[in-house]
């Protein structure tokens, strides 16, 4: 596959109008793989595709708006393009996809790889990229049911139990934003949290200032979170956050049978208002 990633990026590079290919290549401890911009057909013979690419790149095409673009997309990875091209953040012309199928990413830190997969690689069911318009491998059979059996334990707790675990977790929180610099769905010109009039949180590191912005920004990805899982990978404080997550995903999918980047065109349930709309609650 990876040759194969190599041999396209050199063709699109030589032949097409194109700024870069963005991919992978392999980090400086020659174990581990960091994100890649290819601008000529030499440079591509150093972008990779293996289980340590675990960086989500999709972010990285709203930078490159205006400029015609390949990247290499795993199956997440194309669903937040189909977000952003929903959100009209990026134009699909501008965009060439070359999808990657993906069995999952290994745990990896710099100078390690371990034999297991990353947590949210065993939940997921999406191993062939949702859009492409060229596709490295074979396509895969996809699991039929998605599930969410990693909410069970939690799930379990009562009402004040949950609040506690929140509590004790956001009182961890720094504030230092790697999870919203990480996410492909946060690309505000200007977060919530910097503005400061009106000021809707305050700058101290505190616990209600935390619970405040780590809960604001969850309802803020609810119906639109693509579970690449990169807040909660790049949190220095093992910030569980994909819990939160995907116990909002499966409320939204729950009651409007909806997953978000599965299609550029349909809109999340919660970016719409139908004023009949009866939701049974």
């Amino acid at each position: 596959m990876e040759e194969l990633v190599r041999q396209k990026a050199r063709e699109l590079l030589s032949t097409r109008q194109l700024e870069c290919v963005i991919g992978w290549e392999r980090a400086s401890d020659g174990l581990t793989s960091r994100p890649f911009f290819a601008y000529t057909p030499e440079e591509a013979d150093r972008l990779i595709y293996d289980q340590t690419c675990v960086n989500s790149l999709a972010k990285f095409l709203v930078d490159k708006r205006n400029k015609n673009t390949a990247i290499v997309a795993k199956p997440c990875d194309t669903r937040a393009i189909n977000l952003l091209l929903l959100e009209k953040q990026i134009k699909r012309e501008r965009v060439y996809i070359i999808g990657v199928t993906c069995a999952g990413m290994r745990e990896v830190s710099f100078g390690y790889m371990g034999e297991k997969l990353q947590a949210k690689c065993l939940l997921c069911p999406q191993h062939n990229p949702v859009v492409y318009d060229f596709l490295v491998g074979e396509p895969v059979a996809e699991e039929a049911v998605r599930s969410y059996e990693d909410l069970a334990e939690i799930d379990a707790r009562t009402h004040q139990e949950r609040e506690a675990f929140w509590q004790e977790h956001f009182n961890r929180c720094i504030r230092c934003y790697a999870c919203r610099q990480a996410c492909p769905g946060c690309y505000c010109q200007q977060c919530f949290v910097d503005q400061l009039d009106p000021q809707w949180v305050g700058i101290r590191i505190a616990p209600q200032e935390n619970h405040q912005w780590n809960t604001v920004r969850a309802f803020h990805l609810m119906g639109r979170c693509i579970e690449c899982g990169e807040c909660q990978r790049v949190c220095p404080v093992k910030i569980p956050m994909m819990l939160l997550n995907r116990h909002l995903l499966r409320e939204v999918e729950s009651k409007f049978s909806f997953q978000p980047g599965l299609s550029p065109e349909t809109p999340p349930p919660l970016a719409t208002f139908k004023p009949d709309e009866d939701l049974g609650i």
